[in-house]
């Protein structure tokens, strides 16, 4: 299994290199990447960019669920983003803009909330290198975003911060708002 790097490792705020063989090591790399994942629990994870486990590689894999397959994304890049106007605002309060709390592996503890698209255009590859262009909503379109950003060297708690947010630590039961 694959070691977990956390802030302030510089891979983690470094922007990652492409994939350019689609071979038995890329592969092994996404098989331990995988088997990485799967093993989180506390709390489990939903994602994986291969800078959280050290690897200078534009790479990561993603699990919605633990019944969800693992989807694998190379060199991915995001063509276009789509904010759902429906979908901003909680059905009961009409005014009040719903804003998601993200948390992150390689951050742990720590939370936030972060506006993301609805639905994302994404370009990458597989595993054999197969190209691909797809959108992808709702769960999915927020993990990806999240992984996304890990290679391009950002953290969930820039973003968090970019918008003027707050960000919480988890304590026991409860999170507590940090004080910057």
């Amino acid at each position: 299994m694959l070691k977990i790097v956390t802030v302030p490792n510089p891979i983690l705020s470094s922007k990652t290199k492409p994939v350019v063989n689609f071979d038995k090591k890329i592969k092994k790399i996404i098989d331990e990447m995988v088997e990485t994942l799967e093993a989180q629990n506390d709390p489990p994870g939903v994602g994986l960019a291969a800078n959280q486990v050290g690897l200078d590689l534009s790479l990561f894999i993603i699990k919605p669920t633990k019944k969800s397959p693992v989807k694998v994304f190379i060199n991915p890049e995001i063509i276009k983003t789509v904010f759902d106007k429906d979908s901003l605002y909680d059905k009961k309060q009409s005014k009040k803009r719903l804003i998601k709390f993200e948390g992150c592996l390689s951050i742990p503890r720590i939370w936030g909330p972060i506006k993301r698209a609805d639905k994302v255009l994404l370009k990458y590859q597989d595993e054999n290198g197969k190209k691909y262009e797809n959108w992808f909503s709702g769960f999915e379109a927020t993990i990806i975003q999240h992984e996304v950003d890990h290679l391009n060297g950002i953290v969930f708690t820039q973003r968090s911060l970019e918008q003027n947010q707050k960000l919480y630590k988890e304590k026991k039961d409860h999170l507590e708002e940090i004080n910057l």
